[in-house]
């Protein structure tokens, strides 16, 4: 070996043991390790940065915007409402779920579907009488599998496709994986279906505790022209949400405080909730819900750049002692009182006329700058913005759900690449409003942007250093391998390095030595490149190698021993399928 190749061999060592074995992020790790390769000589500039201007990366990172899009208008909401339903049993549940969160996963990003879908799952499983445990688990895993169908439906398929186009001058086309995903989605979408919830246990669901929290009322009204009328308060979710509770409801001036699941909304009643800050954002998220207060609809703040925001009131603030009524505070502010906490219980009576004391908890809506704005300003001793409280835009769903499927045809007809119909579509959601351009830019994920990227460095390195070359040697010095053993050993190699390190780093680093053993073999590459994008995306049995596993951790109040238990035979399962049906469908 070269003293490059033996250094590289060193840098892949430490790039591995400080994925594994220290917090350092991912990206950190990457980017140093492009850096030293650089530095050293081993790579030149080009070498080393092609992972930046590599079509998958691009691709991906439009498609962030895409998938944006679809959640600042409350497309996937209005998706999951629809399909959702109300089964009966935790097998109708899990099949229902199934349905749509593999569909939308297979289309956009399944770390955006799983974002989204965790509330929904966790109010629909309350309602079903059904801990949410049972379920949120499966919902990572039924985005996985999902994924795998087509070639925008995870990074990794990505990743991997741009790597065939730049090192093999091969394009596969939108749907050319699902002749594997569709397979492998129908035998872990049944495993998942009549097991998993067999072999996940009754933890409940993480819920705050509401004399723990800071306390609100939030006062509501049922829109006449929205889907809420005429049904019942349970068919509406309102009856268990996460974080507070519906206590009454002023129906034209009578007073209804026995609410009950199965008693039938009607337009403009309304409705007074009482329950944490969240609880606040949990109610905007509903379609057919409006602010009783008109105050609200005089901000002079376009719905999609609200936001809501808790400030506590200093002792110079100017209205110190003056009811609400009279102190003139959306005028001055900018900003509507939706609530008022005082420690810690909500202050009861009519909202104009409490009285303002110092220390009392305000919950804002107003502009998303209001923080940066009033953060440092003497009014306010503590201003904080709600995370991802800004209401959808659910009459722009249609739209967004429009400009998805125009990507999906271009790029299936053959019209577009992939990466072209990103573009239109990423431009379509900004020009049409789905999506601002500040919010676009924020959608990026630039840490895993990054460690796609930097991991091409260490690739290219296998490769022009002849390393890649190296460890294949050392894997064939055990004896002649057949084209199908060969395929089986770098499908499992692939699996264990995405269990411990990210599943876009395994495909990078696995695809040069997958490419150094097809060409030893003198076989067709084709399959085990399909084999390492599979089996990177097949991560089941912990919860650091896919994203969306580490989500549901916390909801789920899971513990490591749960993804070994349910993940382990999903994996196998996934794994024998795929070893089966790639030489079939891409021969040797």
């Amino acid at each position: 070996m070269t003293w490059e190749a033996v250094l590289t061999l060193m840098t892949l060592g430490a790039v591995l043991t400080s994925l594994i074995l220290t917090r350092v992020a991912a990206d950190l790790v990457l980017m140093a390790a492009l850096v030293f390769l650089v530095i050293t000589g081993i790579l030149g500039p080009a070498s080393a940065l092609v992972g930046f201007a590599n079509p998958g990366v691009i691709t991906i990172a439009t498609l962030y915007v895409v998938a944006a899009g679809l959640k600042e208008t409350g497309a996937v909401q209005w998706i999951a409402r629809r399909l959702l339903g109300h089964p009966k049993g935790v097998t109708g549940a899990q099949y229902r779920m199934l349905v749509p969160t593999s569909l939308l996963s297979a289309f956009m990003n399944n770390t955006a579907v799983v974002a989204m879908f965790i509330p929904a799952i966790q109010d629909w499983a309350r309602r079903l009488n059904i801990s949410a445990s049972r379920l949120l688990l499966p919902l990572s895993y039924a985005a996985i599998l999902g994924g795998t169908c087509t070639l925008i439906g995870t990074s990794t398929n990505l990743v991997v496709d741009g790597m065939l186009q730049t090192r093999t001058d091969i394009h596969l086309n939108l749907f050319e994986v699902a002749w594997l995903g569709l397979p492998v989605l129908a035998v872990g979408g049944l495993y998942l279906v009549f097991f998993a919830h067999r072999l996940l246990p009754d933890r409940g669901g993480v819920s705050e505790e509401l004399d723990q929290v800071r306390e609100y009322g939030v006062e509501l009204e049922v829109d006449g022209a929205g889907p809420l009328t005429g049904k019942t308060i349970a068919e509406a979710g309102l009856r268990q949400l996460t974080y507070g509770y519906l206590t009454e409801i002023d129906r034209q001036g009578r007073l209804i405080t026995a609410v009950e699941p199965d008693r039938t909304l009607q337009a403009g009643d309304k409705l007074y909730f009482v329950g944490a800050p969240e609880c606040a954002s949990e109610l905007r998220r509903i379609q057919g819900l409006k602010p009783a207060s008109g105050s609200a609809h005089k901000l002079d703040i376009a719905n999609h750049q609200r936001c809501l925001v808790e400030v506590v009131l200093g002792p110079e603030f100017p209205a110190l002692g003056k009811t609400i009524r009279d102190s003139r505070f959306r005028t001055g502010f900018n900003a509507v009182i939706l609530s008022v906490s005082r420690g810690g219980r909500r202050v009861p009576g009519k909202l104009g006329d409490i009285t303002f004391r110092m220390g009392d908890t305000l919950l804002l809506e107003a502009s998303q700058q209001f923080a940066e704005q009033y953060r440092f300003r003497r009014d306010f001793l503590l201003v904080s913005a709600l995370n991802d409280s800004t209401p959808p835009d659910f009459r722009k769903a249609p739209m967004a759900l429009g400009i998805l499927l125009g990507l999906v045809l271009l790029s299936a007809s053959g019209l577009l690449s992939i990466m072209e119909a990103a573009f239109l579509a990423a431009g379509a959601m900004i020009g049409t409003g789905c999506i601002t351009a500040s919010r676009a830019r924020r959608s990026l994920d630039l840490p895993v942007l990054v460690v796609i990227a930097a991991s091409f460095a260490l690739g290219n390195a296998l490769t022009e250093t002849g390393a890649a070359q190296t460890i294949v040697s050392q894997l064939m010095a055990f004896g002649p391998l057949t084209p199908w053993a060969a395929l089986a050993m770098v499908y499992l190699l692939t699996v264990a390095f995405t269990e411990v390190i990210t599943n876009n780093a395994a495909a990078v680093l696995m695809f040069p030595i997958a490419q150094a053993i097809a060409e030893q073999l003198e076989v067709s590459f084709l399959p085990f490149a399909i084999g390492v994008m599979f089996a990177a995306s097949a991560s089941f049995i912990t919860p650091l190698g896919y994203q969306t596993n580490l989500m549901v951790y916390g909801p789920g109040r899971y513990q490591f021993s749960d993804y070994i238990r349910v993940g382990a035979p999903l994996s196998l399962i996934v794994g024998i399928t795929s070893l089966l049906l790639i030489p079939q469908i891409w021969p040797f």
